[in-house]
């Protein structure tokens, strides 16, 4: 009985070992890399001016991902001397002759249709002159976020999932998956770099997060509800509880938070709508009154006329103007700043300064060719050598 019960350990332990090393030897196939096959350097080949066509010759004709895109032996004989054995190293390690690693791909993706509209390779893949293997660096393959740079379902290209993923069953992030994620979500939204937008809009979050309609200072902590609910959640209740995003005194502490600009707070609140109602003048123009900083309301702040420096207000503008914009926007919806921060004589220093000395004097700027450009916000665009704005730099001579 004993040397049956040792037999079964002993072929136990072994069909244990078997399994672990099959296992391991087939994770070490799959993690294998070009990098184990081939000496190569990416950014060697881009010092030497060598573009990526010349190595990737059949871009134009891959429209699937599963397509070999990197060169051949023949490629590189363009360049290398692939007849001498004894260079063989330079690209080869010792006694390791292999093909490239096959890939799974969970995209589609056709390379010759982008040529076709004339997308440059390092508009997609970049950071190619510091690395030497393309999996070493994350610019080397786009982001989603700059894949949406042209498909923006607007002019360009779908953005819908269907268009580049072979699958969308389980096409969430891993942190999704985790079964408190709905209570926690909250901690990877405030973190900054997480892209909710990618995949959300606004009436997505509006479906909880109704703060700027239904909740009011008045509520408390057990009774933020919206009278119905799209969704139905575990417990399947028709009545959907709020998630509280800022404290109940968050009315009196906001303006902490507003002004690090550590929250956006446009993403929910329209602020010529939901700002006005403290912070606006009794005729209704959006900061022009009510309720302001406690710097607005030093003698000194505000200084008009040109030469007196713009008081405390100039200073604050100079430290941090996306603080300024903050409530002052350059849209229309709030002319405060462009009252006295326009060009409307075209004629040089006869308006409050806004900029330094020689601000952008020896660059080749913007207003040159785009009529839409932002300086001509506040500046006349003439188009007439030695007059208005275009004279500040350009004689009639």
């Amino acid at each position: 009985m004993k040397n049956k019960i040792l037999y079964i350990g002993i072929f136990s332990l072994a069909a244990i070992f078997l399994a672990v090393t099959a296992f391991s030897r087939e994770t070490e196939e799959e993690k294998k890399t070009n990098k184990d096959i081939l000496i190569f350097s990416h950014a060697l080949h881009v010092e030497m001016d060598i573009d990526c066509e010349s190595c990737h010759t059949i871009m134009e004709d891959t429209p699937t991902l599963s397509d070999i895109r990197l060169p051949l032996m023949d490629t590189c004989a363009d360049c290398h001397d692939v007849e001498d054995e004894e260079l063989c190293t330079t690209c080869h390690y010792d006694e390791v002759y292999e093909t490239y690693p096959e890939r799974t791909y969970e995209l589609y993706f056709d390379h010759s249709s982008h040529m076709e509209q004339d997308v440059s390779c390092v508009d997609c893949h970049k950071g190619l002159d510091k690395i030497d293997y393309g999996f070493e660096s994350e610019e080397t393959h786009p982001s989603m976020e700059s894949c949406f740079t042209c498909h923006n379902d607007i002019s360009v290209a779908s953005n819908t999932c269907e268009s580049c993923h072979i699958s969308t069953v389980d096409l969430i992030p891993q942190s999704h998956k985790t079964a408190d994620f709905f209570e926690n979500h909250k901690f990877a939204a405030d973190m900054g770099n997480q892209e909710c937008a990618v995949c959300h809009d606004n009436n997505f979050c509006e479906d909880c997060h109704t703060a700027t309609v239904m909740i009011t200072e008045t509520n408390t902590a057990s009774d933020f509800y919206t009278p119905y609910s799209p969704h139905k959640y575990v417990d399947n209740t028709n009545q959907q509880q709020i998630t509280r995003v800022h404290d109940l005194n968050f009315r009196f502490t906001h303006g902490i938070d507003a002004k690090a600009k550590r929250d956006q707070c446009a993403t929910c609140h329209q602020p010529e709508t939901f700002c006005v109602e403290c912070h606006s003048s009794e005729g209704g123009d959006f900061a022009l009154g009510g309720v302001v900083p406690y710097s607005h309301t030093l003698n000194d702040f505000l200084t008009i006329g040109v030469g007196t420096g713009g008081g405390e207000h100039a200073i604050l503008a100079k430290r941090d103007i996306e603080s300024c914009a903050g409530c002052h926007d350059t849209q229309g919806g709030d002319p405060t700043c462009i009252l006295c921060h326009i060009d409307t004589d075209g004629i040089k220093g006869t308006n409050p300064k806004t900029h330094a000395n020689s601000f952008m004097m020896d660059a080749e700027g913007d207003w040159h060719s785009d009529d839409g450009s932002l300086c001509f916000n506040c500046h006349v665009n003439t188009r007439t050598a030695g007059i208005g704005f275009c004279g500040y730099c350009h004689s009639s001579n």
